[in-house]
């Protein structure tokens, strides 16, 4: 998309420019371009390439160490499907990255996905071939989607977009809730209910829909609306974007909560009355990706985006180090003090993008100093890739990869702010 285009889908003709901009990129992009090409890069390229399976490994300690071979997740499979393409598209080592895509994509494709019933398994075992978890859950199921919606525009293999619409189509027919909005999210492996009083892949009752879920549902259907340029996908989009800007969100508290009834009446007990920043800075910058992929203004959004960051800086920042913290309750202060890497992550990219559209200067005060947390903190410059989390009395702990932990958000959010960062430039040099 050219620069004005980009420019003015998110309003941006209209944001105050000021010096200070025209600076930015120096002082931000070699930081960032370190990172990803001396820390995270490097380490996937190198370490989780399964030359002998085909798909990922993705089982390193602390240290970066080899775990015991473990099973293959669908979420990371494919989150690591992502990363690669996404390197590939924005031209960085193309046809390494697009090589190592190809490598979890046939896996997907060949050992995740159920030819019989549509759809992916949720965990099979390192080889693939015995599946572990075969039931669906629209989590997982928004990664693949995602994955291969992504390697299409990499790529721009027709047979690629054949089967991200074939997922598309089995999501619609399976899972989309026509009555309620958003997609029911845990099945059988044939897509039938699961037994009463079970509990689905994400821990919770199997007829309950989640923010999180509907997130990603969203963010996968950005890309396979750029993708494909189906009405039925745009429409799709606009109706998630309504459910993560509007069902989601508590109007009283202005954050959003996590778990809902089929209908969207929220749940609150004591367990659920819980605010995730990470996840609420997250959806501010995914619902502009949302905009500009479905073709509408995102101004509109700005007092509900405002509202999310307000909230998150009141109960979740920690000024004095910078970075955010887990979670908290609602209307309180934090209580799970760590610093998750994918919270910081997210928050940088959310923050940049917000910077973006207001010129607002709390933004890029809390993008620079979470982006010196990380670099100081979490990135692990020794053994490479991020620590997972760190705690309040600044220890590092976690591992380096595993059944959660890919190079998704942190890949992504590096890639993201470099070409942010290029925007900003371009406005300045106009």
């Amino acid at each position: 998309m050219r620069i004005w285009l980009m420019l003015a889908a998110f309003g941006l003709a209209a944001c105050p420019i000021t010096a200070q901009e025209g600076g930015l990129s120096a002082k931000y992009s070699r930081r960032l371009e370190k990172i990803l090409s001396e820390n995270i890069a490097p380490f996937w390229i190198r370490k989780s390439l399964d030359r002998e399976n085909g798909g990922y490994i993705i089982n390193f300690g602390p240290a970066s160490e080899p775990g015991a071979e473990g099973p293959k997740a669908l979420v990371t499979q494919a989150r690591m499907v992502w990363y690669f393409a996404r390197m590939a598209r924005a031209g960085r080592d193309v046809q390494q990255n697009l090589a190592a895509a190809e490598i979890g994509y046939r896996f997907l494709r060949e050992k995740l996905w159920d030819e019989k019933n549509g759809g992916f398994y949720w965990e099979v075992d390192p080889t693939g071939n015995k599946k572990l978890m075969p039931r669906k859950h629209l989590y997982g199921q928004s990664y693949g989607f995602y994955a291969v919606s992504e390697y299409y525009l990499a790529s721009k293999r027709p047979d690629v977009l054949e089967f991200a619409t074939r997922i598309f189509d089995v999501l619609e027919a399976r899972a989309h809730d026509k009555t309620y909005g958003g997609y029911i999210e845990y099945f059988n492996e044939d897509w039938t209910a699961p037994p009463a009083g079970e509990i689905s892949y994400m821990g919770v009752p199997p007829d309950w829909k989640l923010m999180n879920t509907h997130l990603h549902l969203m963010e996968a259907m950005t890309t396979f609306c750029r993708a494909s340029g189906l009405p039925r996908a745009r429409e799709r989009l606009l109706e998630l974007m309504a459910i993560d800007s509007n069902a989601v969100v508590r109007k009283d508290v202005g954050a959003c909560t996590d778990k809902y009834r089929r209908d969207w009446t929220p749940i609150l007990d004591t367990d659920f009355a819980v605010v995730s920043y990470g996840h609420d800075v997250e959806s501010v910058w995914l619902l502009i990706d949302a905009c500009d992929a479905a073709g509408l203004p995102v101004h509109p959004y700005l007092d509900l985006f405002r509202t999310l960051w307000r909230y998150s800086l009141k109960y979740g920042y920690d000024r004095s180090a910078g970075g955010f913290y887990e979670s908290g309750p609602i209307n309180r202060n934090a209580d799970a003090l760590r610093k998750i890497w994918w919270v910081e992550a997210e928050a940088i990219v959310s923050a940049l993008y917000m910077y973006r559209m207001t010129g607002d200067s709390q933004y890029l005060e809390v993008f620079d100093r979470t982006l010196e947390f990380i670099e100081k903190h979490l990135v692990d410059w020794r053994n490479g890739e991020w620590h997972e989390f760190v705690t309040p009395d600044g220890k590092t702990g976690g591992s380096k990869a595993h059944v959660w932990k890919a190079a998704y958000h942190n890949g992504r959010a590096m890639i993201e702010c470099l070409q942010l960062l290029r925007c900003l430039e371009a406005v300045h040099k106009q």
